[in-house]
């Protein structure tokens, strides 16, 4: 792809935009790691939450949902749309809680709701698996896709994309090390606004270049027949839902996607109740109205207006470069060929915006783990805050490094979607009752994470199993979600619980109601019973019908389908309402303090 003059200075402003930002809060990140990590506590909803969006709008999402389409049509994306219901449950019973808590990382935690040597033990052990290995499977993840992109656009060989993108890593490492949360959060929202706007005129490039809309649908129609599958069935690759005899998607994968992913499953971004860098925006939040708006407007944003323009520049090239050996690469290979000459230095950039958005709230997110839940807790517990600045810093740099040898080793982005996924099946449900039943303890959290990683490993390597296969994706899953849940329930049993003592005091401090929590609550009086869970039920099914509702009919409306799509958009605008007047009648009572 041939770059002119132009491009590469709409490129050198786009990186000189972001040093600017990093420059600007340089000063209030020095200050201390409550201003280095959480922005002091004092951001606004709207930006709190944009940042989400744009974290998981990483350079690597259009390229995995492009393998999804053309690995399982447009019902592929059940894999992350399944999501759905696990994001809302945060928005409306775990977001006000996270907040409320105090804490710095959702790791911290540990140390909250749990006592003693398991306590600590639980807690250092998941921020260094989680802020080092973990984390840096999803920073080489991203990387992966960063070096396909350069690969692809400027023709460069692996090594060459690979030194290009640890450059480009040098720079976010930069920015994030000199302004902290501040700086990622600005650049976020500078970023979201670059890359939106540029899938937006290449799904419409894709779909000019196929014909139109109504071309495309019919060049999709004769792929199925190729497939043996008759057009405007559920077989079809236009199908939002599979039937049992899809070729595109088995059932049995599509009923794992919605009946277990959405509360079994421990993902980056949609972990069941919030965490990682979701919680990290929570927990920097202005207040617990301001948390909950934040996650909202994120899984809003996230499932409903966000994922079209992906899938249509995905089905494009299905029919423009058919039989595609790394079908991923679909998306740039449109980009390529099809986009006009003078939006390529835009497009590139709003790549490099998308990668350098995700890499800075990784390495961000990944350096509090490391100095909070392990450094300062366990090596250096009482040093001077400008001492743990500097060793923040330090850690983004080791994140950095670590995360370049990780991308030697991985050749799919959507595999290691999938292979982290089956390794945190079923450590979900313990992580969502550990909130509202008191007799969890610190072990149960251990053995659930212990059995997920063994069986799933199990499976994999004894077993046979290929987690990048639909039907064996399935069956991991299941059968690590029935053994990790009878493994941690049953030690939850074998074990004693946590005294009243601990137990009183989290009840105190997160206040989350009398149910599951009888024995304690009868000894705290005192503490009100916050009795809104039947209200909160209500907005976390009219959630799912505003998102699914909006998903939906954009798609249809987009293919044409106007009586679907308006009906669809109809339920979703009504259930956002039903919200609104919930909300609104009891005054954001238990949202806001």
């Amino acid at each position: 792809m041939q770059l002119t003059y132009l491009d590469w200075a709409c490129i050198a402003l786009y990186f000189v935009g972001n040093f600017a930002i990093g420059l600007y809060y340089r000063g209030r990140a020095g200050t201390s790691i409550n201003e280095f990590f959480l922005s002091g506590r004092n951001v606004p909803w709207w930006l709190a939450g944009t940042s989400m969006v744009a974290t998981t709008f990483a350079a690597d999402t259009p390229l995995a949902v492009t393998g999804m389409v053309a690995r399982g049509g447009i019902a592929g994306n059940w894999l992350w749309w399944s999501f759905v219901a696990g994001g809302m449950l945060t928005v409306f019973f775990y977001a006000r809680l996270w907040r409320r808590c105090g804490v710095m990382t959702d790791i911290e935690f540990a140390e909250v709701r749990y006592s003693g040597k398991p306590a600590a033990f639980l807690r250092g052990f998941r921020a260094l698996y989680l802020g080092i290995p973990i984390n840096c499977i999803v920073l080489g993840w991203v990387n992966l896709a960063m070096v396909k992109i350069l690969m692809l656009a400027l023709g460069l060989t692996r090594l060459q994309a690979l030194v290009a993108v640890l450059c480009m890593i040098a720079v976010t490492s930069m920015i994030s090390t000199l302004s902290g949360l501040w700086g990622v959060l600005v650049t976020d929202v500078f970023q979201f606004f670059i890359k939106m706007t540029m899938v937006i005129v290449l799904a419409f490039a894709a779909v000019q270049a196929a014909g139109g809309m109504s071309a495309l649908k019919l060049k999709l129609e004769l792929l199925d027949q190729a497939h043996g599958v008759r057009p405007g069935t559920h077989s079809s690759v236009l199908s939002f839902v599979p039937d049992l005899n899809s070729p595109w998607m088995p059932m049995i994968t599509f009923l794992v996607y919605i009946s277990l992913n959405w509360w079994a499953t421990w993902y980056p971004g949609a972990e069941p109740g919030g965490g990682g860098y979701i919680a990290q925006r929570m927990f920097s939040a202005k207040d617990e109205k301001n948390s909950l708006l934040a996650t909202l407007w994120f899984n809003i944003a996230h499932y409903a207006i966000r994922p079209w323009p992906w899938i249509l520049v995905a089905l494009a090239s299905l029919v423009l470069f058919p039989g595609l050996e790394d079908p991923e690469t679909g998306y740039v290979r449109v980009m390529i060929a099809y986009l006009p000459a003078s939006l390529r230095g835009l497009m590139l950039a709003g790549f490099a915006a998308a990668y350098m958005s995700t890499i800075a709230t990784q390495l961000n997110w990944g350096a509090s783990y490391i100095v909070n839940d392990f450094y300062r807790r366990f090596l250096v517990p009482a040093a001077p805050e400008s001492h743990y600045v500097l060793i923040s810093k330090a850690a983004t740099l080791l994140l950095t490094a670590v995360s370049a040898v990780v991308t030697f080793y991985l050749t799919s982005i959507a595999a290691a979607w999938k292979l982290l996924i089956v390794t945190g099946a079923g450590t979900g449900l313990v992580l969502l009752l550990r909130w509202f039943w008191w007799r969890i303890n610190a072990w149960s959290e251990v053995s659930a994470m212990s059995a997920a990683f063994v069986t799933s490993l199990a499976l994999q390597l004894a077993g046979g199993l290929d987690s990048d296969q639909p039907v064996d994706f399935a069956w991991i899953m299941i059968i690590t979600v029935a053994v990790t849940t009878l493994v941690w329930l049953t030690v939850t049993f074998l074990t004693a619980p946590e005294s009243n003592q601990t137990l009183l005091k989290f009840y105190a401090r997160a206040r989350p109601g009398v149910s599951g929590w009888g024995p304690i609550a009868r000894l705290a009086p005192e503490i009100p019973d916050n009795n809104d869970g039947w209200y909160r039920g209500l907005d976390w099914l009219a959630g799912c019908a505003l998102i699914y509702g909006i998903l939906f009919g954009t798609g249809k409306l987009l293919l044409g389908e106007w009586t679907a799509g308006l009906s669809l958009l109809g339920i979703g605008l009504a259930a956002g309402a039903v919200i609104w007047w919930d909300l609104s009648r009891r005054g954001w009572k238990s949202v806001g303090e």
